[in-house]
């Protein structure tokens, strides 16, 4: 059997957004290529099968909000947002040139789609339980979901935000976890240990599920899934790797912020153009 049309779809834009994230961390002579590689499927997954949004009117007062806490995997980001519409894809050839609007943090005043500034991290899912509460108060039907690096769960914010979140049964907040396992300076176990992470969420209060970051029928089954639970807020442990789809940068500390020269580039563009063409074999 064969797979889905959709999913053969999300496939190949994936396929796709790999290479925008390579040519434009090659192009703008720097970026953060580890852990925007890693978060490709679960923003595919998120913008272009779950949430409520309209490119044409990104400001739409009904969509669903998302938040890339990890700012610094900014390259991918725009360059879903530039594959769903909201701004056109030779833009993103421009990434962190002079005067540019895409930066390699993100602005929420400069890119149409981008609903939060970030770059710092730990402070991404406050911003998620601020805007959950004021929709319930706006008495608005929409969800924010809140993309965050598994270093965040280091900071002490993060888990205030978490308390904050759970006390007020914020069932339309869905938190999702890149858990790549590596950070600027090394693992995350060598820096500061996070595990038993899902047993820390669970203590404090949210629906927690565990998931291979990189399948997209189970970000989307597990989406579905946590959305029937609507009493509590929900995260979403994706584990993934870093620098997914390029061997060289793989599970590479290095990888984290680095350059791409133009072999590296060649290098990284035929390995997506060979598994793109072994996802369409019969």
């Amino acid at each position: 059997m064969g797979e889905t049309p959709a999913i053969a779809e999300l496939k190949a834009m994936c396929a796709d957004i790999r290479r925008d994230i390579v040519r434009m961390i090659h192009a703008g002579g720097s970026g953060h290529p580890g852990g925007s590689l890693s978060v490709v499927e679960i923003l595919t997954a998120l913008y272009f099968r779950v949430m409520r949004i309209d490119p044409h009117n990104p400001t739409w007062d009904g969509r669903d909000r998302l938040i890339l806490s990890k700012g610094h995997a900014s390259s991918a980001l725009y360059a879903v947002l530039a594959r769903r519409g909201f701004f056109p894809v030779e833009n993103l050839r421009t990434f962190n040139a002079p005067g540019t609007t895409l930066q390699k943090h993100i602005d929420m005043h400069r890119v149409p789609g981008v609903e939060v500034s970030s770059g710092s991290l730990g402070q991404g899912l406050s911003v998620g339980v601020g805007m959950a509460l004021a929709d319930r108060l706006d008495l608005r039907d929409r969800r924010v979901f809140v993309v965050l690096s598994d270093g965040e769960c280091q900071a002490g914010q993060t888990w205030e935000a978490a308390m904050a979140a759970a006390h007020y049964g914020l069932g339309k907040l869905m938190a999702l976890v890149d858990h790549n396992r590596l950070q600027t300076d090394g693992t995350i176990a060598e820096i500061m240990g996070i595990s038993p992470l899902e047993d820390k969420w669970r203590a404090f209060g949210w629906g927690v599920r565990r998931i291979d970051g990189h399948d997209l029928e189970q970000i989307l089954d597990v989406v579905r899934e946590a959305e029937a639970e609507p009493a509590k807020p929900q995260v979403i442990i994706a584990v993934t790797v870093k620098g997914k789809g390029i061997s060289y940068m793989e599970n590479s500390v290095p990888w984290h912020s680095h350059p791409i020269d133009d072999e590296q580039l060649r290098l990284a563009l035929q390995e997506l153009d060979e598994a793109a063409k072994e996802m369409v074999a019969p």
